[in-house]
C-alpha cells in the first residue's frame, strides 16, 4: 500500500472506530486510548491524524453531519403533501441513524454538548417545519394541527435517536422505522409512506415515495415551532 493510501486509510479506520466509541460512550466517556485500541492503530499514529480528543469528535461530527445534510437535501428536492414529506423525512433520518455510526455520534455529541456549534437537530428540523408552512388548505385530514405534527415529529425523531443505543428498548432488533411508521399511521390515518412489502425504506432509496420540488437551505438557523391559539403558521424564529 502506498504511503498516501496507508494515510488515507489510517483516517478513515480512527474515524470509524471513534465514530462508535462516541456513539456508545460519549465524549467524556471516550478515550483517545480506547479509540486506538478499537481501530488497532498505535497512539502515535492517531496523534498524527487527530492532535486531540476534540480534535476527532469534531471530525466525527462532521462526517455524521454531511451525511445528514445529504439525505435532507435529496428529500427537500421532492414535492407532495407536506405532511406526507415530514414522515417521509423522519423515516428517512431514522434508517439513516440505525445504519451510520457517525451519524449516531454527531447526533449524541452535539446532544451531550449544548454549545456545539451545527448541533445535528438543526440540521433537519427547519425542513419540517418550513414544509409544514406550505400546507395548502385541504391538504391535510379535518382536524388536524400541522404544528403539533412539526413538534411530533421532530420528537419522535429526538426520542428514537436517544433510545438506538438500548437494545432492550427494541428486543435487540433494527426495527425503528417500522415502529415509527405505526406512529404515523396511528396518528394520520390513511398517510402513505415510502415503504416497501416488509415495511421497511427500499434500500438506497429514502423517503422514495415524495415525488420532485422545492428545496431547503440547509444553513437555516430556525427552531422548532410552537402552535399559535388561532391554529395559524407561527413564525419561524432565529436562534440568537
Amino acid at each position: 500500500m502506498a504511503k498516501q493510501e496507508r494515510a488515507i486509510w489510517t483516517r478513515r479506520t480512527l474515524l470509524r472506530a471513534a465514530a462508535r466509541e462516541f456513539d456508545r460512550h460519549g465524549y467524556t466517556g471516550s478515550s483517545l486510548a480506547q479509540i486506538a485500541r478499537a481501530a488497532d492503530i498505535s497512539m502515535g499514529a492517531l496523534t498524527f491524524h487527530f492532535a486531540s480528543k476534540r480534535d476527532l469528535a469534531d471530525s466525527v461530527m462532521e462526517e455524521g453531519n454531511a451525511a445528514t445534510r445529504a439525505l435532507v437535501e435529496r428529500l427537500a428536492r421532492h414535492d407532495g403533501p407536506p405532511v406526507q414529506f415530514v414522515a417521509s423525512l423522519t423515516l428517512a433520518l431514522v434508517d439513516l441513524l440505525e445504519r451510520d455510526p457517525a451519524v449516531r455520534a454527531a447526533a449524541r455529541l452535539a446532544r451531550e454538548d449544548s454549545c456545539t456549534p451545527h448541533q445535528w437537530h438543526a440540521l433537519w428540523a427547519p425542513a419540517v417545519c418550513e414544509r409544514l408552512q406550505q400546507t395548502p388548505p385541504g391538504q391535510t385530514p379535518p382536524g388536524t394541527d400541522v404544528w403539533a405534527i412539526a413538534d411530533m415529529a421532530i420528537h419522535l425523531v429526538s426520542g428514537i435517536e436517544a433510545t438506538l443505543r438500548h437494545p432492550a428498548c427494541h428486543d435487540g432488533r433494527r426495527d425503528s422505522v417500522r415502529r415509527l411508521a405505526r406512529i404515523w399511521r396511528q396518528a394520520v390515518p390513511g398517510i402513505t409512506l415510502p415503504l416497501d412489502a416488509r415495511g421497511d425504506l427500499p434500500d438506497g432509496v429514502p423517503g422514495s415515495g415524495v415525488r420532485p420540488g422545492a428545496g431547503h437551505d440547509r444553513r437555516s438557523p430556525h427552531t422548532a415551532l410552537h402552535p399559535p391559539s388561532t391554529g395559524t403558521p407561527a413564525p419561524v424564529t432565529k436562534e440568537a
